[in-house]
């Protein structure tokens, strides 16, 4: 999978794409991450990518031109199977959103700021507009972050366990079991012995149990979509 970023603040996605599982995703070749610096695209000498809004009001807007050229360049080089704007009022990311965009093979996110983006770039190129919740960041890149990490750990071979994803919270609609690790007792507090019992049929049940629990007490609504 490749991922192109278009941002005016890369330095914010330096540190999330360097680590972890999805710096191992890049040296194996799993995922490409590119990202963007907008200001290459300035439309004066002065590095401007935004201008005051139309009819007044505070804050300021990104402009279509900057935003237009590094996009065009982009288009021309390759076809995307989605060109995403992360924005507070776009669809909320949820996991089977991220299963369906975990099966693209090019991906296309544009990281707003300021006030947002000019609404004829979102007419113009926007496939998909995607918000990670109900509240507003300085920016998209965090967000493109979050989006990319859920994305490229779900692709095939990143993961050491390829079945961990399919265990993870909200892939069935239900939130994670409990889980526990050695030592099996602690400052009193035992492992439940079903998950030292090795009879792997009734720890599974167990588990959906727990994880069907669990959901009823923190997210009831999960169980009504169902």
């Amino acid at each position: 999978m490749r991922l192109d970023i278009v941002t005016c603040q890369p330095e914010l996605l330096t540190s999330p794409f360097a680590v972890s599982i999805v710096k191992r995703a890049q040296e194996k070749g799993l995922a490409e991450i590119h990202v963007h610096d907008l200001r290459r695209y300035a439309i004066n000498k002065h590095g401007q990518i935004d201008d005051y809004v139309f009819g007044g009001g505070a804050g300021m807007v990104l402009r279509v031109e900057p935003i237009a050229a590094c996009f065009d360049e982009l288009l021309a080089q390759r076809s995307y199977d989605a060109v995403i704007y992360m924005t507070p009022d776009g669809e909320t990311l949820r996991q089977p959103l991220v299963n369906r965009l975990s099966l693209a093979g090019n991906l296309l996110i544009l990281c707003g700021h300021y006030k947002g983006v000019d609404e004829r770039i979102r007419k113009a190129y926007i496939t998909h507009e995607i918000s990670v919740g109900d509240y507003v960041l300085s920016g998209g890149e965090l967000g493109a972050a979050i989006l990319v990490d859920a994305v490229v750990r779900l692709l095939p071979g990143v993961l050491g366990n390829e079945e961990s994803a399919l265990s993870d919270s909200f892939q069935d609609n239900l939130l994670a079991p409990p889980v526990y690790t050695r030592p099996a007792e602690w400052r009193g507090e035992k492992v439940p012995d079903i998950l030292l019992s090795g009879n792997t049929p009734l720890v599974e049940t167990w588990r959906h149990e727990q994880a069907v629990e669990r959901t009823r007490q923190r997210r009831p609504d999960l169980l009504s979509e169902m």
